[in-house]
């Protein structure tokens, strides 16, 4: 089986923020921090401006260390630090500039900034800007910026005459009803989230907010006022799907996508603003038609992915290229092997791919897991070794990195490698006794044990008490969502040594 990218999510660690940052710029904001960065000067030696370079050239591999004996010859850190927050205050400058108009939410910000910035010294100008920002933030639904707006008009209430402040009170007072509901799905989800990011296991017993999500759900979808607010609708698609996430039910995520995204299309719901959320909202539907064996309409609906990455001038092609990818890769792992592996290897090849840690290490690990699967098996241990040299492979969660060690395992039987194969089970169960006593992974124990078995001269099939543990765990559940985690399919594999 082939690993889908969206049943693991990794847990990415903190970065540095302005190392961060400057990776993370596109070449057109590249070339307007640096028009940026020369305004007023007229020297060559700009210290910033060899920190951002070398940022720019260093990418992962950024050394402070080096770079500070590099810029400073001598003396303490206390300058570089001060170099190193005014580039940042810089980029802050230039990114504000170049998008402050990008889209509505933006421009309500820098409308209300420069409401506030008016405020003491020219209140028709303020005024002005207060109107302009709370026009904008009532079309884009943003009611949090709306409740500072309307406390803002109060304010203002005290200097102009022409402000009715009781009119503000009362839309103050409406609005916080919306944030409130708004907030009530909010709070719930983002614990929900988090949750599913910190588990292997998605199923609803281990997350018990799971029945208070879905009984808000239930009370706001009813409600015709509120089903009439995008924002709302939005944030309601978002809690349902992670609902029947969490549920594994494919089958009513398909049917549930299909018509809400056909419902937002066709009511021009989608923007630049939340272009994110249709491009995700198309990833879960072509994965959910992967799921339910509809190959075909998944690919149809990849190709649809592609073409709505390119709109709004391409704004989050590089963030969804993974994703476009690992929709064709795992669907011709089923109709053409041969042909997902073609992909995965210009994934390979791919630097913006590879850019990304996490993204690296699943294209070696589907490699492997792809050459395994067409019993190439040198090809597929060259691979995994490739993902053990990979920044992603030690950042990743442990419980990760204990399914892969099973994947060698059942590599390194294949290739009759048993001296290196009885040492890595040494390896594994001392790395990860905790692992292979808890009941959560009887499926990883189970196979681990079977592996030991078939390497002894006495047949597994004699130790009737084995093999029966593997007959009701790992053979029984042909159709079921049970090898959903695993690495490489244990039922599959252990069907080929004759266990049944």
């Amino acid at each position: 089986m082939l690993i889908n990218y969206i049943n693991f999510l990794p847990i990415q660690e903190a970065m540095n923020p302005l190392n961060s940052i400057v990776n993370g710029l596109s070449k057109e904001e590249v070339r307007f921090f640096k028009l940026w960065l020369e305004r007023g000067y007229d020297h060559d030696d700009r210290l910033d401006k060899s920190l951002f370079d070398y940022m720019r050239k260093s990418g992962d591999r950024y050394d402070e260390e080096k770079i500070f004996r590099k810029l400073y010859l001598k003396g303490s850190k206390n300058s570089f630090y001060r170099l190193r927050n005014r580039l940042l205050s810089e980029l802050n400058k230039s990114l504000l500039i170049q998008h402050f108009d990008d889209d509505e939410s933006n421009l309500t910000l820098h409308f209300l900034s420069l409401a506030k910035f008016f405020l003491r010294k020219n209140h028709d100008a303020s005024h002005y800007y207060l109107k302009k920002s709370e026009a904008l933030a009532i079309r884009t639904e943003n009611f949090e910026l709306l409740d500072i707006i309307y406390s803002d008009f109060i304010r203002l209430s005290h200097e102009l005459i022409s402000i009715d402040p009781e009119v503000y009170v009362l839309k103050r007072r409406s609005n916080q009803q919306n944030i409130n509901q708004i907030r009530a799905i909010d709070d719930i989800l983002a614990v929900l989230t988090y949750k599913m990011k910190i588990t292997q296991n998605y199923s609803s017993t281990k997350n018990p907010i799971l029945s208070l999500l879905q009984e808000i759900v239930n009370s706001y979808s009813h409600d015709n006022e509120l089903s009439r607010s995008p924002k709302l609708r939005f944030q309601i698609y978002h809690a349902v799907t992670q609902i029947l996430l969490q549920k594994r039910d494919y089958q009513a995520l398909e049917e549930y996508l299909l018509v809400t995204y056909k419902d937002f299309v066709n009511e021009k719901l989608f923007s630049k603003s939340n272009h994110d959320m249709k491009l995700q909202m198309l990833v879960y539907l072509i994965n959910s038609l992967f799921k339910n064996k509809k190959l075909k309409e998944s690919l149809l609906y990849a190709e649809i992915l592609k073409q709505a990455m390119t709109e709004h001038q391409s704004l989050l092609y590089d963030k969804y290229l993974f994703f476009y990818y690992n929709s064709l890769v795992i669907n011709y792992s089923r109709l053409n092997r041969d042909k997902a592996i073609e992909i995965l290897l210009e994934m390979k090849s791919n630097k913006k791919i590879r850019a990304d840690l996490f993204h690296e290490m699943f294209v070696y690990l589907n490699l492997a897991v792809s050459y395994f699967d067409n019993k190439e098996f040198h090809l597929s241990i060259r691979h995994l070794n490739g993902l053990y040299l990979s920044e992603g492979y030690r950042k990743a969660d442990a419980s990760l990195r204990f399914k892969i060690s099973v994947a060698e395992l059942m590599i390194r039987f294949e290739l009759n490698d048993f001296d290196v194969l009885e040492a890595k089970v040494r390896q594994l169960q001392k790395e990860y006794a905790s692992f292979i006593s808890d009941a959560i992974n009887i499926r990883e124990s189970l196979i681990i044990q079977a592996i030991k078995s078939l390497m002894q001269t006495t047949p597994l099939k004699k130790d009737g008490q084995l093999v029966s543990k593997i007959r009701k765990v790992l053979l029984n559940d042909e159709g079921t969502e049970s090898g959903d985690a695993e690495i490489l399919n244990y039922r599959t594999w252990l069907l080929g040594k004759g266990i049944r």
